[in-house]
């Protein structure tokens, strides 16, 4: 799971951004939002993608305190949706250095921490600098990647001067002045494949194999008869060019084995009530399509909160 942290001051564009690139690249997200208060607007606007699945935080900070459900709450996402990316939305009032250390103390061959993007409404730069400079700065000087997402500019002059004042207060920074809404998909592609040290990622076991391999843990299903219909729709395609999959599935009164080999399946007792899960194996796999048939939990919204 790689792990890209969408940073920026209040009303910067966050959930717009987020949004436009779930519509620009086909590929399996996770959102996880921290919310300042208690509602959640930017979870209404997002949900209409049913790309984008929303894991929100309301309680608490992801960037000072609540350190370790943060770190949990990520490690649950890797062990149970286990995305593709998961897009990390902090708050706007949030230091992103503080997100950023959070988020490497559970780095492992697992979790890859992407480098961060901070969005910047450059209408507000100056007014910000001056009554929240702490904050604004440490979101600008943590960033990899600082997009102008709002500007006023009439001139390129006016352009180029405005990102020197920027690349001052954060000179190591790439600074996307022109609107990421002209930009084509090798751009937004690269956002998801340069690490936190700004090294482009390499597919290591493309070479290997062409296949991917998908895990859900904690599956159900309401009865027999509903798995050995899933398995059906398995084998013949619905969810996939799946040539292997494996696990034990919880059906309410027992739990039971299954088991695919290209288009037959085995279905088989299981005494333990242990631990449910499945692995897919197999190209072009519909991971979302997975969650929602067996993840009983599984919504669009799925709303974190922490005990207090």
């Amino acid at each position: 799971m790689k792990i890209l942290i969408v940073s920026g001051f209040l009303g910067a564009g966050k959930t717009t951004f987020i949004k436009e690139m779930s519509r620009k690249l086909d590929r399996d997200f996770v959102v996880m939002e921290n919310e300042y208060g208690e509602t959640n607007m930017d979870e209404t606007f997002l949900q209409d993608n049913e790309k984008l699945n929303i894991w929100e935080m309301t309680e608490g900070c992801i960037c000072c305190t609540m350190k370790a459900d943060f770190a949990s709450s990520i490690l649950t996402i890797a062990n149970t949706l286990d995305p593709e990316y998961l897009i990390v939305e902090p708050t706007g009032v949030g230091m992103l250095s503080n997100v950023i250390q959070n988020i490497r103390q559970i780095e492992y061959e697992r979790i890859t921490l992407l480098r961060p993007v901070t969005i910047l409404d450059a209408n507000c730069f100056d007014r910000y600098m001056h009554d929240y400079e702490e904050i604004f700065q440490d979101q600008l000087k943590s960033a990899g990647t600082i997009i102008i997402s709002k500007r006023d500019f009439h001139t390129p002059e006016e352009t180029d001067e405005f990102v020197q004042k920027v690349q001052k207060t954060a000179p190591d920074a790439r600074i996307q002045a022109q609107h990421y809404s002209y930009l084509d998909s090798s751009w937004w592609e690269s956002l998801l494949e340069t690490d936190f040290s700004g090294n482009i990622i390499e597919n290591k076991g493309e070479a290997k194999s062409d296949l991917d391999s998908f895990t859900l843990s904690g599956i159900s299903l309401e009865n027999s008869s509903a798995l050995l219909l899933f398995l059906e729709q398995l084998v013949r395609g619905e969810f996939g060019d799946i040539c292997r999959s494996k696990g034990i599935l919880n059906t309410g009164q027992c739990h039971l084995r299954f088991d695919t080999v290209d288009m037959r399946y085995s279905l088989t007792g299981f005494e333990s009530s242990g631990k449910s899960q499945g692995v897919f194996i197999g190209t072009n796999i519909k991971r979302n399509a997975l969650r929602r048939k067996l993840l009983p939990q599984y919504i669009p919204r799925i709303q974190f909160r922490p005990s207090s």
